[in-house]
């Protein structure tokens, strides 16, 4: 079956107060079980952008290492879900799920699949 990577951008939960997250972090973790149930969990998390982090690096061709984001993004992710799914409308329900969840709009992308095919 395909995989789906379902995203938002990196401040699209900004929005939501700070006491709302136990419930929102609940919502998305009942998302998660879901599609464990379901058999069509692959990975979830959150990406740290937290000051001073510096887990996040760009690698160039030439083997250059650059802390931060690569310098002509415009967006950065902010949390992934992947799935596998048979059809695209399936990953839309999924999306629409943790759109829900997670208080913010979704980003649905499929995979190309294993390198080579």
């Amino acid at each position: 079956m395909p995989r789906y990577l379902i995203s938002f951008e990196k401040d699209a939960m900004d929005h939501i107060r700070e006491e709302d997250f136990p419930e929102v972090t609940k919502a998305a973790s009942a998302v998660c079980q879901e599609a464990e149930d379901a058999g069509v969990f692959v990975f979830s998390d959150g990406l740290s952008y937290d000051d001073g982090d510096v887990e996040h690096a760009v690698v160039a061709v030439d083997g250059m290492v650059t802390d931060g984001p690569y310098p002509e993004s415009k967006e950065l992710i902010g949390g992934i879900f992947v799935v596998d799914v048979p059809t695209r409308e399936a990953a839309l329900e999924w999306a629409a799920k943790v759109a829900v969840a997670c208080r913010c709009a979704q980003d649905v992308r499929k995979f190309r699949g294993p390198a080579g095919v």
